[in-house]
């Protein structure tokens, strides 16, 4: 298949919100781990490690975690899908940039922090599950490292964990009333490297539909809103996004 020439009404469009999704770190490194060969496909047991009511009730859960905290891509860098939006930025175009990510990397790529929103929160930072403190992931690593292999809030003594969104834990609701906001108040809705089943994120894309948005889908599978979709991009991100967001 050649490569897809972008139509008009996305090259006009002067409100994109964009909806990113594990597919868009892959090229930086950070595994997909729902895809085709992700952890989560080939050991559903590691899928306990960032499920809420496991990693409370077992130490070991949490130490397995905790490595694996520490052995994910950290020396990631950011591509360029992310670069294409950080471009779509800069051409005045973007209306917000709704992450599912973790990873930090579209702030490091150079996307203004308040325009992203992430849904899922943030690897980079460290809560305590019970008073709710706060501190950056390279100090409860570097615990981890000097023989804490469960390092506990140092302020209450309780479970710490990343500042993610875990399975069984709820999304912050100004969180998702931003998300909201941003997919009922644009021209294009751009839907990259998502797989679209994960919700209420994947949801986002009804609203924008339903507000009168485009919807446009850029990723390697199909996805359950394929059908809805205006325009739909199975070409690799790195190559395909840059094209797409040209002015």
């Amino acid at each position: 298949m050649g490569a897809v020439t972008p139509p008009g009404w996305l090259t006009g469009a002067r409100r994109v919100t964009v909806l990113t999704g594990a597919g868009i770190s892959t090229d930086s490194g950070i595994p997909d781990y729902r895809g085709p060969d992700g952890l989560w496909t080939r050991d559903p047991d590691a899928e306990k490690l960032v499920t809420l009511s496991y990693y409370v009730a077992d130490p070991d859960i949490r130490r397995r975690a905790w490595l694996m905290r520490r052995d994910t891509a950290p020396d990631a860098r950011p591509n360029a899908g992310h670069a294409a939006l950080v471009d779509l930025e800069r051409q005045g175009r973007l209306r917000a940039l709704l992450t599912q990510n973790v990873d930090g990397l579209h702030q490091a790529a150079g996307s203004s922090p308040d325009l992203v929103v992430e849904l899922h929160g943030t690897v980079h930072a460290v809560e305590c599950l019970a008073c709710g403190d706060r501190t950056t992931m390279a100090e409860a690593l570097a615990r981890v490292a000097a023989g804490e292999p469960d390092p506990a809030c140092r302020v209450c003594g309780g479970i710490l964990k990343s500042a993610t969104v875990s399975f069984g834990q709820t999304l912050d609701p100004a969180v998702v009333e931003a998300a909201v906001e941003a997919a009922t108040d644009c021209d294009v809705f751009l839907a990259v490297g998502t797989s679209l089943t994960v919700h209420p994120a994947a949801g986002l894309t009804d609203l924008a539909q339903q507000s009168g948005a485009r919807v446009v889908v850029v990723n390697a599978e199909p996805t359950p809103y394929d059908h809805l979709a205006d325009l739909v991009v199975r070409e690799p991100i790195g190559t395909s996004l840059p094209r797409l967001l040209a002015p």
